[in-house]
């Protein structure tokens, strides 16, 4: 038995200002409604050239639309209480007139249900984009210590257990993180990620719990929390060591309740999410300094993830190294799919303080410098190199003359300085360009040359073979 299909709605909007042309755009297209007309006395009114635009007749006068035409609801957006009386008295039977408040909150309710779509259609978007990349791009590792991780992840993926994630900066943290909640049973909403060193203590405040309109200078409306956007789902608290001391707390009761209160609210609401947090720091040392509590590491510490440094796991270089050769070669348009052994060698060899950032970088400014399919030794920083700086020049190509080869020196002297500013800098941008002789611009549009991120070096000694290399100051 086939279902009855029932007509569309067929309205008239009077009023073509900013009310009646966001509601032409909000109905436009729901199959359920046909706007026949729009009345508006200015013709420069912005909703009478997007009425055009959807080919939907525009008039002057709305009683043109009322003469033999078949129409349900009148929407009358201009609040002009005169001309309501009038529709009122002029209308059809059977049409009913909406103006007023009830245009109002009918618009209201339309804009409101169709950010609500705008979002969801975004979510579903990251959803299937990380389901793709959980199937390709988030690489592990073959060794033996990275498949005990990954199975150390697989069991603790499907239940609603904290976890922290320790390691250096650069290991893959936020990786494991995303590998956890796409195995969880929340994978099809998005996981929230906080990143605990961006914000102050009363921000980071606000963008946690929320606050209601009024709760402070500036609230002038209603902010849902990252917690309860996150309910059902999982909150990364990256960096978590870096949360300040008045926050711990108040994270620490969330932990223990799962309630939450926005700023400035009187409701608390209980939300159900999984927490994951990362830090690079040795938490145990913070908790003897004052600087993190006790209960609350024990609150994270439920199970734990270890991401050892690069230069524990060598055995997987090699394989980093090509998958990062195949971002790079989407990423800068070339075709290099091979690595020499010598830079291989080198790659393997190298301790690697930046880990897989550091490595991410050195693979995508060696695509960058080559001329061919293949990375080889002289394309990788000097601090890679197992040989002195001169030593480099026999092997570059000769065809492309002095000058040629003069600008390939110069780079990578470039790198090799900016890095090594920045890794005696702890990655602090300003410092480094301050050691350096030159101003933060300058550093920064080098850095952009170069593809260097300054977050490869925080936290971490620049381990180098090249001692002797001393960058020149600007008065030589």
């Amino acid at each position: 038995m086939q279902a009855n299909i029932q007509p569309p709605l067929r309205i008239v909007i009077i009023g073509a200002g900013r009310a009646g042309s966001m509601l032409l755009r909000l109905l436009q297209g729901d199959p359920s409604v046909e706007v026949v007309g729009v009345a508006e006395v200015n013709p420069d009114a912005p909703g009478v050239a997007l009425a055009r635009e959807y080919r939907v007749p525009v008039s002057r006068n709305y009683r043109s639309f009322l003469d033999g035409a078949e129409v349900d609801i009148l929407i009358n957006v201009t609040g002009n209480a005169a001309l309501q009386e009038a529709l009122l008295r002029e209308k059809p039977p059977g049409v009913e007139v909406i103006g007023g408040m009830s245009a109002r909150l009918i618009w209201m309710l339309l804009d409101e249900y169709r950010q609500k779509q705008i979002l969801q259609d975004t979510y579903d978007l990251m959803r299937r984009e990380l389901d793709r990349l959980s199937e390709g791009e988030f690489l592990i590792g073959k060794t033996r210590k990275m498949q005990e991780i990954m199975q150390r992840i697989q069991r603790v993926a499907p239940t609603p257990t904290t976890v922290l994630i320790r390691g250096e900066s650069g290991t893959g943290k936020e990786l494991v993180a995303r590998l956890i909640h796409q195995n969880s049973p929340w994978r099809n909403k998005p996981m929230i990620t906080v990143n605990c060193t961006a914000f102050s203590a009363s921000l980071i405040e606000s963008e946690l719990f929320g606050y209601k309109k009024g709760a402070f200078t500036g609230a002038t409306q209603d902010k849902v929390g990252l917690l309860e956007l996150a309910h059902e789902s999982t909150i990364f608290l990256d960096e978590v060591g870096d949360m300040p001391l008045e926050m711990q707390a108040k994270v620490l009761r969330f932990l223990q309740s799962g309630e939450i209160r926005a700023i400035g609210d009187t409701v608390t609401k209980r939300v159900k999410v999984r927490v994951i947090a990362a830090t690079n720091r040795r938490l145990e040392d913070d908790i003897q300094a004052g600087k993190f509590r006790m209960d609350l590491f024990y609150r994270l510490n439920a199970f734990t993830i270890y991401m050892p440094p690069l230069r524990e796991r060598r055995d997987d270089i090699p394989l980093f190294a090509y998958h990062f050769l195949k971002i790079a070669q989407a990423k800068v348009n070339k075709h290099v799919h091979k690595i020499s052994p010598a830079a291989m060698a080198a790659l393997v060899q190298y301790t690697w303080p930046g880990n897989l950032r550091e490595l991410e970088n050195v693979i995508e400014h060696a695509v960058v410098l080559t001329n061919t399919d293949e990375i080889d030794l002289p394309h990788l920083p000097l601090i890679l190199q197992p040989d002195d700086f001169k030593a480099l020049l026999p092997n570059e190509p000769l065809e492309g003359g002095l000058m040629r080869m003069k600008a390939a020196v110069v780079d990578r002297f470039e790198y090799e300085a900016v890095c090594r500013y920045l890794a005696e800098n702890n990655g602090n941008v300003s410092r480094a360009a301050r050691a350096a002789g030159v101003p933060r611009r300058t550093f920064q549009r080098l850095m952009a040359k170069h593809q260097i991120k300054a977050h490869a070096f925080k936290d971490k000694p620049f381990a180098s073979s090249d001692d002797h290399f001393a960058p020149s100051s600007p008065d030589d």
